[in-house]
């Protein structure tokens, strides 16, 4: 069987159950109920690959911050050369004269990965901070 071969299968669900779901898929602006299932499966994936400290998995740190913070990128800059993870890509943008939104993408073990976004996230001048966890499928 290839890999890419749609396979139908059914679900039964309680009419409430259903009018909810549907309601999601419209307010999420999902073209048909089965896309709705498959990204809900696909974060159901990513959430339990994030659970074995085997696997490598991805992760988007998106950070705001005072740019004004004294020593507050080089704190930053000094986690990201310490810690063992990859650093793929890192964005900046500024939002206006005080604030700056940054994403950090970084590759390693769940663990890792979760340990460097808790020690930037609470650096002295991080207003935002959140990790939005991928995974390779």
């Amino acid at each position: 069987m290839a890999s890419d071969a749609i396979i139908r299968f059914s679900i039964s669900l309680e009419e409430d159950l259903l009018i909810a779901l549907d309601r999601q898929i419209l307010d999420k602006g999902h073209v048909s109920r089965s896309e709705f299932m498959r990204d809900l499966i696909r974060e159901q994936l990513v959430e339990e690959s994030w659970k074995n400290e085997e696997e490598e998995v991805v992760g988007v740190l998106t950070l705001i911050y005072d740019h004004h913070q004294r020593g507050l990128l080089q704190k930053m800059a000094e986690i990201q050369h310490d810690e063992h993870v990859n650093i793929l890509c890192t964005t900046h943008v500024h939002i206006d004269h005080n604030n700056c939104l940054e994403t950090i993408m970084i590759k390693g073990t769940p663990s890792v990965v979760e340990k460097i976004a808790g020690k930037i996230g609470g650096l002295k001048g991080i207003n935002f901070s959140k990790l939005t966890k991928a995974t390779k499928f």
